[in-house]
This record gives C-alpha cells, sequence and structure tokens, in this order.
C-alpha cells in the first residue's frame, strides 16, 4: 500500500502531513501528486470527499518551497468557483505548508479592497481566487499574473459551465503558455472535457472512479410527493421535509438541506426554525462575513441543520455530516453528484434523501442515467401515516337517510291485481306536482272558456 513518504514529498511538507493524521494518500492523491511533482499537466476525476484539494495544495508546496515572490505577481494562482471553497482551499495551505515559508493571498467578494491591496503589494507564493475578485483586481492594475507558474483550476467542470468560460478564457490569456496546469473535478462532462484540452498540454489522467458516482457508503433514497392542490404544493412539501427530518430522529445528527433558488432557501430555513428545528440559511445573495459565520459554526457543530444553495454544494469539507436532504431536485443532474458528496465522507457512513415530485420526473430520470443506477424509492411518511388512520377508523353506522329510509313503516298496502291502471290525466296531475307546479287538474285551455271579447270583430268593440 502506498503512503505519503512514498510519493516523493519534502520532510517538512510529510510532516505537516503527520500532524493532520493522515498516512496513507487516497488513490486520487497518490495518482496526482507523482504527476503534478513531475511538471505533468494534471486531469484529475474523481468523487467527492477523496481528498482532491491535497492532491494540489501538497505538490504546490513542495514545488514552491523555493524561490520567492516578487510584489503583485504571484507565483501560483488557484481558482475556486463559491468563496466558501475558496476559503477552504486557503485553510489547507495553512495546515500543509506550517513548516514552509509561504505567502499566500485570498481574494474573494465581501472582503475589503484594501486589505487585499496590502497582501498582493508584498507579493505571495500563492494567490487562491474567485474569478471574479481576481479581474476586478487586475482591471485596476494592483494584480499580473505574468509570474505564474502553476495553475489550479479547482471544481474544473462548474468553473467552465455555467457562463463562467469567458472568464477563465481571459485568465489563462493573462497566465504565461508555459505554466503546469491541474485540473481538478468530481464531475466531467465530455463537451467540458473537450474545453478543458484547449487549457491542458498532453494532462496525466487521474481517474479513480468512474465519472459522476457517489460514494458507496452514502443510502441514497427518494420521496415521492403528489401535492392535493397545486396551492398547497410548497407548504405540504414543507411538512414531508420535517417528517423526514423526525423519522430518522436521533440518527439525523446534523444535515444541509440543499434548494435550487436562494428564495426557496430563506423560506425552508423560516419554516425550519418556526417548527422549533436549528436551522440557518447561507446563499450567495448574504454577507461573506454572514456566510462564513453560518459555515463556521455547522461545521463546529453549533448549527444543527445548514439550508442552502448549491454555494454550499462543490467541495465544502464538512467531515460528519449525517444527512443531505434534496429539498429539490437539482436541475443539473452532476449537481446531485456534488450535493451528496457533502455526506458520506471519507470512508464514514451518510444518507442522502431526496424530494421529487411528478414536475421532477425528467430531472429525476437524468440524474438516474448519470449515476447509471435507479435511486431506491422510499414511504411518504405523511402519506403512510393518513393512509394507516383510515385503516384505524371504526367502521361507523348507516348514514341517517339510508337508516330513516329503513325504519319508515311502510303504510301502503300491496297492489291488487283488480287495481285500476292509473289514467293519463293522473300521469299528468303528478308530472306537474313533480316540477313543483302544484296543480291537481290539467291546464284549462282556450275552447269553451274563451273570454267573449276576444271573439268580437273590430267595429263591435270599437261600438261597445
Amino acid at each position: 500500500m502506498t503512503k505519503f513518504s512514498d510519493l516523493a514529498l519534502s520532510p517538512k511538507v510529510l510532516k505537516a502531513v503527520e500532524a493532520a493524521g493522515y498516512e496513507t494518500p487516497t488513490p486520487i492523491q497518490a495518482g496526482a501528486i507523482p504527476a503534478a511533482l513531475d511538471g505533468r499537466d494534471v486531469l484529475g476525476i474523481a468523487q467527492t470527499g477523496t481528498g482532491k484539494t491535497a492532491s494540489f495544495t501538497l505538490p504546490l508546496i513542495h514545488m514552491l518551497a523555493r524561490g520567492r515572490a516578487r510584489a503583485r505577481m504571484p507565483r501560483s494562482l488557484v481558482l475556486c468557483p463559491t468563496r466558501e471553497l475558496a476559503a477552504q482551499v486557503a485553510e489547507n495551505f495553512d495546515t500543509y505548508a506550517q513548516n514552509v515559508k509561504l505567502t499566500k493571498a485570498l481574494l474573494i467578494g465581501g472582503v475589503s479592497f484594501k486589505e487585499q491591496d496590502m497582501l498582493i503589494d508584498r507579493g505571495v507564493d500563492v494567490l487562491i481566487a474567485t474569478p471574479g475578485r481576481l479581474l476586478d483586481h487586475f482591471e485596476r492594475g494592483k494584480l499580473l499574473l505574468t509570474g505564474v507558474q502553476i495553475m489550479v483550476v479547482d471544481e474544473a467542470d462548474r468553473m467552465l459551465d455555467m457562463g463562467f468560460i469567458p472568464d477563465i478564457e481571459r485568465i489563462f490569456s493573462l497566465t504565461p503558455f508555459t505554466r503546469q496546469t491541474l485540473f481538478f473535478s468530481a464531475t466531467m462532462a465530455p463537451e467540458i472535457e473537450r474545453i478543458t484540452n484547449t487549457f491542458l498540454s498532453n494532462p496525466e489522467r487521474i481517474e479513480v472512479a468512474r465519472q459522476a458516482t457517489a460514494s458507496e457508503t452514502i443510502t441514497q433514497e427518494v420521496v415521492l410527493i403528489k401535492p392535493s392542490r397545486r396551492d398547497r404544493a410548497a407548504k405540504e412539501k414543507r411538512e414531508l421535509l420535517r417528517a423526514l427530518i423526525a423519522k430518522d430522529g436521533d440518527a439525523c445528527t446534523n444535515a444541509i438541506v440543499f434548494c435550487n433558488r436562494k428564495v426557496d432557501v430563506d423560506i425552508v430555513a423560516k419554516s425550519l426554525k418556526k417548527h422549533g428545528y436549528d436551522a440557518a440559511a447561507i446563499h450567495g445573495d448574504l454577507e461573506q462575513s454572514q456566510r462564513m459565520k453560518t459555515l463556521d459554526s455547522f461545521r463546529d457543530g453549533g448549527l444543527k441543520i445548514l439550508v442552502a444553495s448549491d454555494v454550499a454544494a462543490r467541495g465544502l469539507d464538512i467531515p460528519s455530516v449525517s444527512h443531505v436532504f434534496n429539498y429539490d431536485v437539482p436541475s443539473h443532474s452532476e449537481d446531485y453528484v456534488h450535493r451528496i458528496g457533502r455526506t458520506g465522507r471519507a470512508g464514514r457512513d451518510g444518507k442522502a434523501i431526496m424530494i421529487s415530485a411528478p414536475a421532477d420526473d425528467k430531472n429525476l430520470a437524468a440524474i438516474e442515467k448519470l449515476i447509471d443506477k435507479e435511486i431506491p424509492r422510499a414511504d411518504n411518511p405523511i402519506a403512510a401515516e393518513e393512509k394507516q388512520k383510515k385503516a384505524d377508523k371504526p367502521k361507523t353506522d348507516k348514514p341517517k337517510s339510508e337508516k330513516a329510509k329503513a325504519d319508515k313503516p311502510k303504510t301502503d298496502s300491496p297492489k291488487s291485481d283488480s287495481a285500476p291502471e292509473p289514467t293519463q290525466d293522473a300521469d299528468r296531475n303528478k308530472r306537474g306536482k313533480r316540477n313543483g307546479r302544484g296543480r291537481d287538474k290539467d291546464v284549462v285551455g282556450m275552447g269553451d272558456h274563451m273570454p267573449g271579447f276576444i271573439a268580437m270583430s273590430f267595429d263591435e268593440r270599437k261600438a261597445s
């Protein structure tokens, strides 16, 4: 079995790894670290929670240990899709570079430009950034990328997808073509992979698991819901979420609830808090300080339920998340793999439960096609409870109307064979009563009862 000591890392890096409690590298680390140390471009594909961050931070620290950065010219660049992931990568560098004199800067939104400018002016060995804030600094003339020796793109499929491509292309154009490039992700769709070929030169492809697979330690379930009425759909869906959380009881030590829309994140978080759950929201519209405070509280165990948009789905390493609830079926099937990858990390057991309405059938089918298996259907606890109530309900007597009808004495004598047949006039009278006219006789026509003045001529009427 490969050990970190077999990967040709420097003693100072190995000492930090040992202090962090790691002895054996994961498959993605064992494959990517030697290739990176050899100066090769790397395309790493592995499940979430398998240690991809260390796959580039360790060789990066090793290679940058010698040399010194110049002002405003970072020696390496790590691009991340979200502020939270960028901050987590920075924490990893602090952990593994504790025995090496390396400087770093974190460029993310929600933080003062002035503080970031001061760090860049001193010169940084490692620059960790989100694309938008990086380009902001460049356009202000505070940053040059011509000194970048190593460039890392974390969560590459997300960075290249959903509108990030123009920013990525521009950033790459600002770096030297001689740079070494490392791409890492849990998923890599064919169309996205073709784009990476324009950025990578003869890369070493490290694929330790079939693309878009989830860890075998994660129990996956989907619960089907059919709203009773359209205007009650959202309310009934929130009721089902609470029932699912309550169903697992103490086994649900903490959980992340994923929603597709930011507005639903706030609504679901408020609903859970209203019903006594310890929950808080995190999404892109919140202040960065609030987002980090909420995330730190969840990571430290002070918060039990984190309701999040996909800002928290990518790459965040929160080791002991027991449950992931997909309140909404992801519209992009790859996001499902990233979301449920927040649980079952590093060999731990985890549970992922998804709520699916009839309108989600198409997206659910796309997810099952991507992961190449059918997600087991679980019982809807609310529907099961209502069904049980109906089964337990005692049988009641006949309705009053039926009972009264049955108890009514029969006063009419049976018809005799000699009884006269009803006449046509009698039938008409009965029909008249049924129609509400209440007449006992036929309607009298004109005939002999016609008033005399009607039969008079015009002259006779005039004379009278």
